[in-house]
């Protein structure tokens, strides 16, 4: 373990919390600006997509090489050069402004995230003693947590006052800035000096990146498309392959036999499931509240500011309690009220009031808070302190998986609730319109606009097929995490477990 002082391990989390927070707010930074985008770059509605998703593919690709990288070259090291590339890749756009540049530099900007993300758990878990490991796991897991809803907020209050090119000013500042405070901390590198495990790398990033791009693409273009299939079994292919690696090599990347360890396991899937609600989540509610409520960006970003709140505040008390009531009930509380939150949301239509979100968004929001960081102290404590790097970046990949598959289904699911209700009044549209009115809301409601009476009462039935697209898809959300808390009422460990790394001390930071 680092040995440093008191005020080193302050800045050392402070920097570690400022750099986690800049690359999760990222991931949805960009949603409220989409429009902005699509009207000065000429983006289309694909091309939009991949604007935000080239990030979350590329780093839950990588994420877990990184991991593994950090562990054997330095943590540090690794975070440096993963700001670099992030901090770049941030301001670059702010030249080369064509929708295929923007994709390929926030891809950029995700293989700096996947050194990042990692780098900063790990650095806290070898750097802080046991007894001041949970404090600070929590914060991390609660500045984690909330980075989304930052990145929602602080990108609608730029746009009120600049163009959506200010979003790649303030996170590339903010990177140069943290990428120098970053030179002052000190340096944590394992006892690991092994070969690196190039196959379990080529063979994670084909299952992880396969599993994300097939559900991202399948959510927005259909399941049967050619490259959906395709990456699909790739993915399947590649985890298959990559477990038989692991179980053959000498150092291997990750020891799938950590699976075997029900505190480990109860963190991966937990995180999992909260990132999958959590973004599917993200992805109704912005559409629900600017589209139907009628909400600016800003308006929709505040109107979810209050998450921060039970977030942060849980995270930090939940490592205290959980020692005392166990893994298993802070994590069925957690996802329980996770649950509950996305079902009582499930009953919002165009005529609810901001009350009606606000109440079950903060039900949502305390359990969010209570089981984050449970999760992630699950996973760090239960592998070795030479591979924290590696326990750092399971609990990223599965975030990553987690929020890919989230936005799969909500997106899946609202797409074919409009197209099921908007069918019936689609004859009575003129065939000039007729694909824009099928296509979405905002088709819907561009339409009507020019169509006069009769498009209003289109623009109505439109409204209602979307509403009841966003109930359908946060029902599921909330049925998804019910069946999270009941499967994990079986598997996770109750107050007398003893996580591995509290069985076993292993040297190797310096």
């Amino acid at each position: 373990m680092l040995e440093l002082t008191t005020g080193r391990r302050r800045w050392l989390l402070f920097v570690n919390l400022v750099a986690i927070s800049l690359v999760v707010a990222t991931m949805s930074a960009l949603y409220t600006s989409l429009a902005d985008i699509s009207v000065h770059t000429g983006a289309t509605q694909a091309q939009l997509t991949w604007i935000v998703d080239s990030y979350t593919l590329v780093l839950a690709a990588l994420v877990l090489t990184a991991g593994a990288l950090g562990d054997r070259f330095g943590r540090r090291a690794t975070l440096i050069v993963g700001l670099a590339l992030f901090t770049a890749s941030s301001a670059l756009p702010l030249w080369l402004d064509s929708p295929t540049w923007i994709i390929v530099l926030r891809g950029v900007a995700g293989v700096g995230a996947a050194f990042v993300m990692p780098s900063t758990l790990s650095l806290l878990t070898a750097s802080f003693p046991a007894d001041r490991r949970g404090t600070a796991v929590g914060l991390w897991a609660g500045f984690a947590g909330v980075g989304g809803i930052i990145g929602l907020v602080g990108s609608g209050l730029l746009l009120e006052v600049w163009t959506w090119k200010s979003i790649f000013v303030v996170y590339s500042v903010v990177g140069a800035v943290t990428l120098v405070a970053a030179l002052t901390i000190g340096e944590s590198v394992a006892s690991r000096r092994g070969r690196p495990d190039v196959l379990g790398s080529v063979t994670s990033a084909l299952a992880v990146g396969g599993t994300v791009f097939g559900l991202i693409e399948g959510a927005y273009g259909g399941w049967g498309q050619p490259a959906v299939v395709i990456a699909l079994a790739v993915a399947a292919l590649g985890l298959a392959a990559f477990v038989v690696a692991e179980l053959r090599a000498d150092d291997p990347l990750l020891d799938v036999r950590y699976f075997r360890r029900r505190g480990f396991t109860t963190g991966a899937l937990s995180v999992t499931l909260q990132f999958l609600t959590t973004f599917g989540f993200f992805l109704l509610i912005v559409q629900y509240l600017q589209m139907v409520k009628g909400y600016g960006a800003i308006g929709a970003s505040m109107a979810l500011a209050p998450m921060i709140v039970p977030v942060m505040v849980m995270s930090l008390l939940s490592p205290r309690f959980t020692p005392k009531l166990g893994l298993k009930v802070v994590t069925v509380a957690g996802l329980s009220a996770l649950a509950l939150g996305m079902i009582v949301l499930s009953g919002l239509d165009a005529d609810s009031t901001y009350w009606d979100l606000l109440w079950p968004l903060l039900i949502a929001s305390v359990g969010l808070g209570m089981s984050t960081a449970p999760a992630t102290s699950a996973i760090v404590s239960d592998i070795p302190a030479d591979e924290q790097g590696v326990a750092a970046a399971v609990n990223d990949a599965m975030r990553e998986v987690g929020a890919a598959i989230g936005i799969a289904i909500a997106g899946s699911i609202l797409a074919a609730r409009y197209a099921d209700g908007i069918a019936p009044v689609l004859p009575a549209v003129p065939e000039a319109g007729r694909e824009a009115v099928e296509g979405s809301l905002a088709g819907a409601a561009e339409f009507a606009a020019v169509a006069g009476p009769a498009g209003q009462e289109i623009l109505l039935q439109a409204e209602a097929a979307f509403t009841d697209g966003i109930g359908r898809a946060m029902l599921a959300l909330g049925l998804v995490a019910v069946g999270a808390a009941v499967v994990l009422l079986f598997v996770a460990p109750g107050p007398g477990y003893r996580p591995y790394g509290d069985q076993v001390t292993r040297s190797g930071c310096e």
